[in-house]
């Protein structure tokens, strides 16, 4: 197959990688003589002063948004990466200069058949925000809403691809090459960044998940008090334009303007919480890339204090086993019953079924137990993971590729939550919503709630069962299996006859010798 990345590129990339010493840090890791003495070779002449976690982030920034992104990405990965790198690489910045809002207005008017000048009342030319997919800008229809647009960077597609097809290969080498490699799953990590990165560059994607989302926090839900999602104007959307409700607010990072405008920092971090466990328990659909600069808080008098969410084209969702099994593991860990997590990993099938459940018990005791009746100011959830990453290595335990995001908001949140409030218990916090979440699900409510969900299908399928048996009984093909059937029966109703016959002039034996019995001592 003809390799899509060209030698330029390739040639770059060889560059930046001697010159952060990334060849070092890869044929270090190869643990064979002959890579340590090609090592020294090639470090020849070169001092490597800075750490390698350092080197590979200043390297991934030079090498371009696309290597950002798969950095970010490794970073949430504590189950494949060395803590040092994996703390570093979660400092990496997505912030690129802006490319020509001409180009940006060429792709409105090939996207949405009109140039902006008159799909807007108003198009402000400069954009307010860039990043390495899309960047952004404010405009305001003839109706008078004012709105944000968001525009894919051009040619983004073939630029990822080249990329992208150069990252599997060195996936390919790392796995065959590295002793452990295999462990490491090099390739399903590449295919899993290549499957969120390609969704990131369909705006119709990002625009139905913005829409989701919101009527997750619709008045209906009855969680609309907690977090504002913008709406989504479908008639200014395509795939590469994506144009929503424009939103107002403090970035949740400025806490200073947060306190000066009046909001309740205490509740507000207690808020973020709920937030994230409605999203995955109640919802399974949770915004997965909620760092500082896509969460903002408003500061209109309405709203005051609400979240504001931003960028929706990275979500995560949940089956109703996941959200059960996690619910289940959550609630064990909050009331200490390690015997309970044991158990559930090994029913799961997440570790082997010969672990034994006590070992494994004590391994995730000695994990958590540190960590408890402390405020968030004391402990990281980044050092717990790392510790059940370790754990979980030891006990040959998979990480479940659809926890991966939920793995990542989750540190997103204790980062806001540290922010916010370091007294913030999370555990506390989190507990009774769990139990209630877990009442609702299983409690008398819960049942009638299935049932009146299932009501309308019922409906429609149990008028027809008699047609439908009817149907089934005069097709032809049916025939031979009903004759047989109706054969068994047959045969099982003679074998039945013949017992009863057996039955019946035993027990008038019986009686016979009874009575006879009884008239001779008589």
């Amino acid at each position: 197959m003809r390799a899509l990345f060209s030698l330029p590129r390739l040639v770059r990339i060889l560059f930046i990688m001697l010159r952060y010493g990334l060849d070092d840090l890869v044929l270090s890791s190869l643990h064979r003589p002959f890579t340590t003495r090609l090592a020294k070779v090639l470090r020849f002449g070169r001092r490597l002063r800075e750490p390698r976690a350092v080197r590979l982030r200043l390297a991934l920034e030079q090498l371009g948004p696309i290597f950002v992104k798969f950095g970010q990405m490794l970073s949430t990965r504590r189950d494949l990466m060395p803590p040092d790198i994996a703390d570093e690489l979660t400092r990496l910045q997505d912030r690129v200069p802006p490319y020509p809002s001409a180009q940006a207005m060429a792709t409105i008017e090939a996207a949405l058949g009109k140039p902006p000048h008159e799909l807007f009342a108003q198009f402000d030319a400069e954009p307010v925000a860039s990043a390495s997919i899309a960047q952004v800008y404010f405009a305001t229809l003839h109706d008078g809403r004012e709105v944000a647009v968001k525009v894919l960077r051009p040619n983004m597609l073939r630029v990822i691809d080249q990329d992208l097809q150069l990252l599997h290969v060195l996936a390919g080498l790392v796995e065959r090459l590295i002793p452990d490699g295999k462990r490491l799953k090099p390739r399903e990590v590449v295919g899993e960044f290549d499957k969120y990165l390609h969704d990131e560059l369909d705006l119709i994607r990002e625009a139905s998940n913005c829409s989701q989302l919101r009527r997750n926090f619709s008045k209906e839900s009855g969680h609309a008090d907690l977090l504002m999602v913008p709406e989504v104007m479908w008639d200014y959307c395509a795939r590469t334009v994506f144009t929503m409700e424009r939103m107002r607010g403090i970035p949740v990072s400025h806490v200073d303007r947060l306190r000066q405008a009046g909001v309740d920092i205490p509740a507000l971090a207690r808020n973020g919480v709920e937030i994230f466990f409605i999203q995955v328990f109640s919802d399974g659909f949770f915004h997965a890339d909620m760092h500082p600069g896509n969460i903002y808080v408003s500061d209109q008098p309405g709203s005051l204090g609400r979240y504001i969410a931003l960028d929706f084209g990275i979500v995560g969702s949940l089956s109703e086993f996941d959200k059960n099994y996690l619910a289940q593991n959550f609630l064990a860990f909050f009331r200490r019953d390690y015997r309970q997590v044991a158990k559930l990993h090994i029913e799961s099938g997440w570790v082997p079924r010969d672990t034994r459940e006590e070992e494994f018990e004590g391994a995730i005791r000695a994990c958590c137990e540190p960590y408890f009746d402390r405020p968030l100011s004391e402990i990281s959830l980044g050092q717990v993971l790392m510790r059940l990453f370790q754990t979980s290595r030891r006990f040959q335990m998979e990480v479940q590729p659809q926890l991966v995001l939920l793995q990542k908001t989750l540190l997103n949140i204790e980062g806001l939550g540290r922010q916010l409030d370091p007294n913030l218990d999370l555990w506390k916090t989190a507990k009774p919503y769990l139990e209630q979440w877990m009442q609702d699900r299983v409690g008398p409510r819960a049942l009638w709630r299935n049932l009146q969900r299932e009501a309308e299908q019922w409906a429609q399928t149990l008028p027809a069962l008699p047609r439908l048996l009817h149907h089934r009984l005069e097709r032809e093909e049916m025939l031979p299996s009903l004759t047989s059937e109706l054969r068994e029966l047959r045969a099982a109703h003679r074998r039945m006859t013949r017992w009863i016959g057996v039955l019946t002039v035993a027990v008038c034996a019986g009686l016979a010798v009874f009575a006879w019995t009884a008239w001779g001592g008589f």
